[in-house]
């Protein structure tokens, strides 16, 4: 197969997936480039892979406890258990999921719509947040943002506990527009006031994720804002934004950042015009027909979780199985990268902000303690030949090796754990050509 196919079904099965399970990338380049897409982008009924997954127990763990007693002891083992339990679970499901792209989009969803454990504090709208995602994922965006105006874990972590209709808010106002619908320059700080009593008189509980609605909270008057004129609740304000032009022309450029290129601008209009229905599936699917995915300039650095989940496909390794698995969740949240917990309202970085000294020596002993539990014995049924890197390539999914990665490769052909250590943090898998 030439070059440039096997570089198109890398970056599908990667950027639009979590990379291949065993056997799995072999299986798409002999398909072709053309049913590789195709597979990637059908999402079966149901994913038993991921439905095998035990969810976490949750509960409402209520209100902290007065400080310096044993009721609080308890409380935050009992809070800090329930965080670890979801993130471990997400990823288990990321890893065991027979087809990626469900929650490749959640994943990417999570990071739009950021929402911070670190504030919220409780697992359970974390969770109930994931399952908004998870079901809107490949759907309609204003569906998913008319849920997400009103989801529990966002308004605490936008403030709206404190928006009330004597003292607006307007935090989840502002980063409605900038951050999650419009953009940068589509909207006044007039319009961002006028929406911040709009939005008046949701409350959460946090603990619960519960969301009710106080109408001697709320302001009721009419408003003008964006160029209408009438009276709001929260999703009708959703609705109406994201029925505005700016909406069609932000997400596909944001989607376009994250999956194609963080450094080069969206030039392809095909995918504009698929969002305007704002259907996210077809939206997907014009990004991953577009021509640029076979444009060799348009390599991406992956990601802590993109790396992490990806080599736990290939080698056959539950994140929940690993030694003391706490340290899953230790050693992303040291490459910066930790699940539920994004560092600002914007997300995460992205592409080359990946990549540093650091996070390489990081990578490594991570690579040593994921090793711990892999299944290399189908690498290890080869014999010390170039096979195993060949083998390798498709294990991984990486289009090709330099011949600089090769002749270090050759190095350790004898020893498949060694083979492996290298071929996951050499250049080719770190980064997505």
């Amino acid at each position: 197969m030439a070059t440039t196919d096997r570089l198109e079904i890398s970056r599908l099965i990667h950027r639009f997936g979590f990379g291949p399970k065993p056997g799995e990338f072999a299986a798409l380049v002999a398909s072709g480039v053309a049913k590789a897409r195709q597979s990637v982008l059908t999402v079966p009924a149901v994913d038993a892979g991921a439905a095998a997954v035990t969810p976490p127990t949750l509960s409402d763990l209520g209100d902290y406890p007065p400080q310096k007693t044993a009721a609080l002891a308890a409380f935050q083992s009992a809070r800090q258990g329930q965080i670890l339990a979801t993130q471990l679970w997400w990823l288990d499901r990321m890893v065991s999921a027979d087809h990626g792209l469900t929650e490749r989009m959640t994943w990417f969803w999570h990071g739009h719509w950021a929402t911070a454990v670190g504030k919220v504090q409780y697992a359970l709208p974390m969770y109930q947040q994931n399952q908004v995602l998870r079901n809107t994922a490949l759907g309609n965006f204003k569906d998913q943002a008319r849920q997400m105006i009103v989801d529990s874990a966002m308004l605490f972590w936008l403030d709206g506990n404190s928006n009330v209709a004597k003292s607006p808010n307007e935090n989840l106002a502002r980063e409605f527009m900038e951050l999650f619908t419009l953009g940068v320059g589509s909207y006044t700080e007039s319009d961002v006031q006028t929406i911040a009593k709009a939005l008046t008189g949701y409350k959460t509980v946090r603990s619960a994720g519960t969301v009710s609605f106080n109408a001697k909270q709320h302001d009721s008057s009419v408003v003008t804002f964006l160029g209408t004129t009438g009276t709001f609740d929260a999703p009708a304000i959703s609705d109406y934004i994201t029925s505005l032009p700016a909406n069609q022309q932000y997400i596909p450029h944001r989607l376009w950042y994250r999956f194609i290129s963080s450094s080069t601008p969206l030039l392809d209009q095909n995918v504009i015009d698929a969002f305007s229905t704002r259907d996210i599936a077809a939206t997907v699917r014009a990004l991953a027909t577009s021509k640029a995915m076979s444009d060799p300039m348009h390599a991406q650095a992956k990601a802590p979780v993109d790396w992490f989940v990806s080599v736990c496909r290939a080698l056959g390794v539950l994140p929940s199985s690993l030694p003391v698995n706490s340290n899953v969740v230790r050693y992303l949240a040291t490459l910066s990268q930790e699940p539920l917990n994004p560092p600002n309202v914007g997300g995460w970085p992205a592409d080359d902000a990946w990549i540093n000294i650091s996070s390489a020596q990081t990578r490594l002993s991570f690579s040593h303690y994921i090793l711990q539990k892999a299944d290399l014995s189908s690498l290890a049924a080869i014999g010390p030949t170039d096979a195993r890197i060949d083998f390798l390539a498709d294990m991984l999914g990486v289009a090709a090796w330099s011949d600089r990665t090769k002749s270090v490769l050759r190095t350790v052909l004898s020893d498949p754990q060694q083979l492996v250590l290298i071929a996951i943090n050499s250049p080719e898998y770190v980064v997505n050509a």
